[in-house]
C-alpha cells in the first residue's frame, strides 16, 4: 500500500484534477489517495465563518454564492459525461444547500468546524466521480469514518488503524481509495480537524496506520529545496534527509511539509517522498531515517517571531529561576522555539503572542522584561556530529553583515537557529546561500 497527499494548488483547477487523476491511475498496487480542499476554498471558507460570527448574513451569502460558483465551472470543465455531471452538481447543491443553512441557524465553534470540513467533502468527490467517468475503478471513503482525535486533541491512533482497516477489508474492494485529510472527528463525535496543513498529517497517521510502503506528499514544488525559492534563486532540491533535519527545516519555516507530519512516519519507520505535481518525472525528496549526508544541508527561515528577554540580577543565585519561566509560559499554552541564557538574563523565543500581555505581566515579578517584535528564526539544517568542525564558524561568518540577536546551537546534532530582525531576513537568507552552496561549500546531493 502506497499513500498519495495532493494538497489544494495540485488541485486548483479541473486541468490540475485531471493531471492527478493521471498521475494515481498510472501506479500499480493498493493506493490511498488524501486530497485537500482545492486552492482557496478553506480562506474562502474562514472569511464565511467570519461574516457569520458577525451576523453579516449579506456579505457571506455573496461570498458563498461566489465559491459555489467557482465549483460550477470546474465541474462544467472536467466532466464530458452528461449524468455524472448532474450527479456532481447535485452533490454541489446538497452541500452548498448546507453551508447556506448557517445563515439563518446560530453561528457557532462547532459549525464553524462542520463549515471548515466541507472544502475537502467537496474536492473528494470532485475527484472520485472523474475516476468513475474515466472508467478508473475507486472507492471512497469517509475520513469522519476513521480519522479521530482524543480529548487532548492528539490522533486516537488505535481507533484510526482499527477503523480504517475494516473500511478496506470490505467486498469487491478496489485497488484504488480516496478520502480527505484535514478533517476529523473528535472524542465528542464532533466535525473536527487537523489544524492548517493537516492533510499531510492525515497522509502519514494513514501510512502508519496501514504500515504503508511509502507516502508521497505531492505539491507545487520538487521537494525541499536547499534555500527558499522564493527569496533566492537557483535554489536545488535535496534528493534525500533524514527525518529530524525534515523536522527542523518542517518547523521552523519550510512550508512545503507540514511539522506534525514528520512523527507518525519516522515512528513506524515509513518514507516519506515529496513530489511535484507540476513535474511528476522530478526526482523530489525522499524522506527517510537516516541518511549518509553530513553537513549543512538546508536553510529555512520562520517569521512573525517575538523575543522577550528576562533581566534579573537575582538570577545567577536564584534556585528554580528558570522552572517558574517555563511555567509561566506552560500556564498559557504558548511554546518556545529558542532559548539562550547568561548569569543575570534569558531570553525565549515565541511565534503565537495570544497572551503575550498575560506572559509579560507575570514575568516581570522576576525582573526586567523587554519584548522585540518582527523577528525570524534562520534555521541552518543539517546532521553535525560532536566532531563537526567549522560549521558554526561558516554559517556567522557568512553572517558577519547581518545584527545577530539570538544564537542557539547545541541542543541538537540537527540545527542551528540564529534570530534576526525581519527587516535582514532576505539578506541572510542570500548570504547563507552564497556563502554555503554556491560557493560550493556544501553540496545540497
Amino acid at each position: 500500500m502506497k499513500i498519495f497527499k495532493f494538497g489544494g494548488t495540485s488541485l486548483g483547477s479541473a486541468e490540475r484534477i485531471r493531471q492527478v487523476a493521471e498521475i494515481v491511475s498510472n501506479i500499480e498496487g493498493d493506493r490511498l489517495v488524501v486530497l485537500s480542499a482545492m486552492s482557496g476554498t478553506t480562506n474562502t471558507l474562514v472569511k464565511i465563518g467570519n461574516e457569520l460570527r458577525g451576523n453579516r448574513a449579506n456579505s457571506a451569502e455573496t461570498l458563498i454564492g461566489e465559491l459555489e460558483g467557482t465549483y460550477r465551472a470546474v465541474i462544467e470543465d472536467l466532466y464530458a459525461n452528461s449524468e455524472i455531471k448532474v450527479t456532481v452538481n447535485e452533490i454541489i447543491s446538497e452541500i452548498f444547500g448546507y453551508i447556506r443553512g448557517f445563515l439563518i441557524n446560530s453561528f457557532h465553534i462547532f459549525a464553524e468546524r462542520n463549515l471548515l470540513a466541507q472544502g475537502e467533502l467537496i474536492s473528494s468527490a470532485i475527484f472520485y466521480y472523474y475516476l468513475l467517468e474515466k472508467g478508473v475503478e475507486a472507492d471512497l471513503i469517509s475520513a469522519l469514518e476513521f480519522m479521530r482525535i482524543d480529548k487532548n486533541g492528539e490522533p486516537d491512533e488505535f481507533y484510526i488503524k482499527e477503523k480504517l482497516e475494516m473500511l478496506l477489508k470490505t467486498p469487491n474492494k478496489k485497488c484504488l481509495t480516496v478520502t480527505q485529510g484535514f478533517i476529523c472527528k473528535n472524542a465528542y463525535g464532533e466535525i473536527d480537524n487537523l489544524k492548517r496543513g493537516g492533510s499531510d498529517y492525515t497522509a502519514t497517521l494513514i501510512g502508519a496506520a496501514l504500515k504503508a510502503e511509502e507516502v508521497q506528499i505531492w505539491t507545487d514544488i520538487d521537494g525541499f529545496h536547499n534555500n527558499d525559492p522564493r527569496v533566492v534563486e537557483n535554489t536545488k532540491p535535496i534528493s534525500t534527509m533524514s527525518f529530524d533535519v525534515a523536522a527542523e527545516l518542517s518547523y521552523f519555516g519550510a512550508k512545503i511539509l507540514h511539522p506534525s507530519s514528520v512523527l507518525p512516519a519516522k515512528k513506524n519507520n515509513i518514507p516519506v517522498r515529496l513530489k511535484n505535481t507540476m513535474e511528476p518525472t522530478a526526482k523530489g525528496t525522499l524522506i527517510i531515517l537516516e541518511d549518509r549526508i553530513f553537513g549543512i544541508q538546508a536553510v529555512a527561515a520562520k517569521s512573525n517571531i517575538t523575543a522577550i528577554k528576562i533581566k534579573s540580577d537575582r538570577m545567577l543565585m536564584a534556585y528554580g529561576f528558570l522552572r517558574h519561566v517555563f511555567e509561566i509560559f506552560e500556564r498559557f499554552k504558548t511554546s518556545i522555539d529558542m532559548i539562550t541564557t547568561s548569569e543575570v538574563a534569558v531570553s525565549v523565543t515565541i511565534d503565537d503572542d495570544t497572551y503575550l500581555g498575560d506572559i509579560t505581566d507575570e514575568l516581570r515579578q522576576y525582573g526586567n522584561v523587554e519584548v522585540e517584535h518582527e523577528q525570524t528564526i534562520i534555521c541552518i539544517a543539517g546532521n553535525y556530529t560532536d566532531d563537526s568542525s567549522g560549521i558554526a564558524a561558516e554559517v556567522l561568518h557568512a553572517m558577519k553583515e547581518i545584527p545577530i540577536r539570538m544564537i542557539s546551537y547545541g541542543g541538537s546534532f540537527h540545527n542551528i537557529s540564529v534570530l534576526i530582525n525581519t527587516n535582514h531576513k532576505t539578506a541572510a537568507l542570500k548570504a547563507l546561500s552564497t556563502m554555503l552552496f554556491v560557493s560550493g561549500a556544501q553540496d545540497a546531493e
